[in-house]
């Protein structure tokens, strides 16, 4: 059975990645050449191509997983752990929370509506590039769970 992934903020991201952290991008080519995180020793490998090309990973290396919003980082983490990767983690809410902190990118940034209440108020609600109004509950945020209730997310989420 595999241990539940370790989940970090952007904040913590910027620092594991100071000291020398890889951060793996697992968007679709497109969606980085749109939006990319500014940062050295990015890598990008495609959530759909990731099964062909893990072994392209080093696996004694902090590795940081990101996307847009956190879910598909997240099954990557889950993957990468699958595969003997001990050294992983995901980046809770994607380049979204990234771009949020006025963390740099580089592209054409797209604001989401800043939520009335902020991340933990309850009745906040994130949206994303390509998605309906979702409840924060779904971005993990501070712990929550995914709200089986809420929309489904399509495109490039």
């Amino acid at each position: 059975m595999l241990e539940e992934a370790k989940q970090v903020c952007p904040t913590t991201t910027q620092r594991l990645v100071r000291e020398g952290a890889l951060l793996l991008d697992v968007r679709e080519l497109s969606e980085v050449a749109a939006l990319a995180f500014d940062v050295p020793d990015l890598v990008n490998i495609p959530l759909m191509a990731l099964e062909q090309r893990w072994s392209e990973l080093p696996k004694d290396r902090d590795t940081v997983l990101v996307c847009e919003n956190g879910a598909r980082s997240l099954k990557a983490t889950y993957f990468l752990q699958f595969h003997g990767f001990d050294r992983v983690s995901n980046m809770e809410g994607g380049i979204l929370k990234w771009m949020s902190k006025g963390f740099p990118v580089i592209g054409q940034r797209h604001q989401a509506p800043a939520a009335s209440t902020g991340c933990c108020g309850g009745n906040a609600v994130a949206v994303s590039c390509c998605a309906p109004a979702v409840p924060a509950a779904d971005t993990g945020c501070c712990g929550s769970t995914v709200d089986a209730a809420a929309p489904t997310r399509t495109g490039c989420c």
